[in-house]
């Protein structure tokens, strides 16, 4: 039986923009949809699909994380919603806008090489740097699901794309409202509602959300507002559709600071003095066009064009002896893409599907730095303004030589360019000639039997400075771009029907991997050296009975040096990095109408620097609990409670001199009340 278009753009992974939207025109497909666990383990199909490439049908090493994981959740900010994906680093810093990120595969969460590619609906979110300031312009009430792709093997991303991806997907099509309130600690309070439209082909999407909270320390009160649109139509016969997209986030957010040792064991839940006028204010956008077209029944082709924007102002003091910083930053990122899936059917190599693609993205970007006095300026010590633009293009296919194996080759080649300005003195800079940036990669997997496959997985991403590192700045000789080559090899299994996971082994090595220096006047960066990260991995979903789930996941990982122009760091590990991550999880169905659940979040302490001189911290096991209650068909009844145990835990860096603290919070509740029509 076909399935309406609608099915498949709630669930599909914009990794072959448009060629999920027509399966229905091809008949019925199967498609690893999120199972309802904790996340869902990526399967890679024993036959090639017939409709498109799938995020979680053809990379060998993914989560998806299914909506109803995520809406039971009460968060802050977006980022939160990470600790549940096996594998994943949540770094907390605890300061207004600057709240945390995450991220993957040993790489650490301190801004210094970030080396996650954050997608929403498929378009590119990252800012400059690599950071993520837009991962909140989806509301949460309006995520459908969030993939995560690890490793080095994945052709559709260029830049930050070190060692992975996460794609936000937000729901689109249906008829629904939901509306959703929710109180609690730390003087919480937040308004989401969200409503969808779907009639003749047109489909409308929108979402809205508001919250403000006084914050778990003194002087952290924060609040935001967002929305979110979209408008697709689709065609009647089903072979085409366009669509619109447009987002909105106003974050204001006061700053409580960083403690010494002492001060954080004196009181954790105090503001220095200092940081009374310390706070930031963010403005981002995002606007998208996207369009797919079904050519024939072997030809699929997909386009976007999308523009993000930033407008940060942040005022920080950082400790007692520094003076306080004005920080402004100014992005515009405007983008295409375009992908075109042949599916060529039985070829010499098997049953045979090929993408190809190619993207670009130009960004007008404008870095201000003054020292002030209670936010009043007193000199400028950064005017910057720097245009960076990249270019690339992958091929990827998918061969069947014979029933029991998948091949998956790819290729990709990205090319950088780009102006530095230094507006301080009117110098211009050219960008570095990193050349064409080749990056081959390679997956196999091999059908053991019906309940278990081997995978092995092979590619090279790569990493160049950020700000004015990309440019020859101190140097005259053109620098070369840092090159991540990483592989995985792992078993997935599913020995009954109520039973799935994955036992996985990984490695990346970089050579000259460069590290952003945070807090330095130029923007520059520097030479970490050669490094290697490694690990291993372990996930299992469980469904015993009709009423009970199960998950567990653990990572253990490691970070090296092994090569250093500082002779102090060779051989230490790097720094924020944590050996252990690890999530425990359950819910049970009590009655029709009452669901119960709990979970542990572990992370290991991590070495502050990397002489690794400085101890040891940042390390927490976090008890979390949560309930459900069904009223009726309408409405439903939320009640969280996060850090049961109350533990202290905190996120630590090194200024050069002494350690800074920044608490986290304490025993939490929260309760939501949640209306749909």
């Amino acid at each position: 039986m076909k399935k309406s278009i609608s099915q498949y753009q709630r669930k599909q992974s914009p990794v072959a923009l448009g060629a999920a939207l027509f399966v229905a025109a091809l008949g019925g497909v199967s498609i690893a949809h999120a199972q309802t666990t904790a996340t869902a383990v990526g399967e890679v199909l024993v036959s090639a699909p017939k409709g498109a490439l799938d995020t979680r049908q053809v990379f060998t090493s993914v989560n998806i994380l299914p909506s109803e994981r995520i809406e039971e959740q009460v968060t802050l900010n977006n980022w939160q919603l990470f600790e549940q994906v096996p594998g994943v680093q949540i770094t907390q810093f605890g300061q207004g806008n600057t709240s945390g990120k995450f991220s993957l595969r040993g790489f650490n969460g301190e801004g210094e090489i970030n080396a996650v590619k954050l997608l929403i609906d498929g378009v590119p979110s990252n800012s400059n740097d690599g950071n993520m300031p837009y991962i909140d312009l989806a509301p949460k009430l309006n995520i459908e699901a969030i993939e995560v792709v690890r490793g080095t093997n994945d052709p559709r991303y260029g830049l930050h794309n070190i060692a992975g991806s996460a794609n936000i997907i937000t729901k689109q099509g249906g008829n629904e409202r939901q509306l959703r309130l929710t109180a609690g600690s730390f003087g919480t309070q937040e308004a989401q509602a969200a409503l969808g439209i779907e009639k003749d082909g047109f489909s409308q999407n929108y979402a809205l959300n508001y919250q403000n909270s006084d914050g778990h320390r003194a002087h952290s009160a924060s609040e935001n507002v967002g929305f979110s649109g979209k408008w697709f139509l689709t065609s009647q016969d089903k072979n085409s559709r366009v669509g619109l997209i447009a987002r909105r986030y106003e974050g204001k957010a006061q700053e409580a600071g960083y403690l010494t040792a002492a001060q954080a064991k004196a009181d954790p839940l105090q503001s220095p003095a200092y940081n009374v006028s310390d706070e930031d204010k963010r403005v981002v956008s995002q606007l998208a066009l996207q369009a797919e077209h079904r050519l024939s029944a072997q030809w699929v082709g997909s386009a976007q064009v999308y523009s993000n924007a930033i407008n940060d102002r942040r005022f920080v003091k950082f400790s007692a002896g520094t003076s306080q910083q004005e920080r402004v930053v100014d992005e515009q990122h405007v983008g295409a893409s375009a992908q075109l899936t042949w599916r060529a059917g039985q070829t010499a190599l098997g049953d045979t599907t090929v993408v190809t693609g190619m993207d670009m993205e130009r960004q007008d970007n404008v870095s201000e730095r003054y020292t002030t006095a209670t936010q009043v300026r007193t000199a400028q010590t950064r005017n910057q303004q720097f245009d960076f633009n990249t270019a690339g293009a992958f091929v990827q296919a998918v061969l069947k030589p014979a029933d029991q194996w998948t091949l998956v080759p790819a290729w990709r080649v990205d090319k950088v360019s780009g102006n530095y300005t230094n507006r301080l003195n009117n110098r211009v800079y050219a960008i570095n000639d990193y050349g064409l940036v080749n990056q081959p990669k390679i997956s196999a997997i091999y059908q053991l039997s019906d309940a278990a496959s081997v995978y092995g997985n092979w590619g090279k991403s790569f990493q160049v400075g950020v700000g004015t590192a990309s440019y020859k700045v101190n140097q005259v000789n053109d620098l070369e771009p840092s090159i991540n080559q990483g592989w995985e090899t792992g078993l997935k299994f599913k020995p009954v029907s109520w039973l799935d996971g994955r036992v996985a082994a990984w490695r990346q090595t970089a050579s000259n991997e460069a590290r952003r220096k945070l807090n330095d006047p130029a923007n520059d960066s520097e030479n970490i050296g050669k490094t290697q990260r490694q690990g291993l991995d372990v996930e299992i979903n469980a469904r015993p009975d009709a009423k009970t789930r199960l998950w567990a996941s653990a990572s253990l990982q490691r970070s090296k040096i092994l090569f250093a122009e500082t002779a102090s760091t060779v051989g230490k590990e790097i720094d924020h990095v944590p050996h252990q991550l690890i999530n425990l999880g359950g819910e049970y169905q009590a009655t029709d109408a009452l669901k119960l659940a709990a979970w542990i979040n572990h992370q290991s302490d991590s070495y502050l620097e990397r002489t690794n001189a400085t101890g040891q911290f940042g390390g927490y096991t976090l008890l979390n609990a949560s309930a459900r209650y069904q009223v009726n068909r309408e409405l439903s009844i939320d009640f969280q409670a996060r850090n049961l145990t109350n533990q202290y835990y905190e996120y630590v860096w090194w200024d050069g001199s002494q350690s800074l603290h920044a608490p986290a919070p304490q025993r939490s509740f929260f309760a939501s009340a949640t209306w749909r029509y």
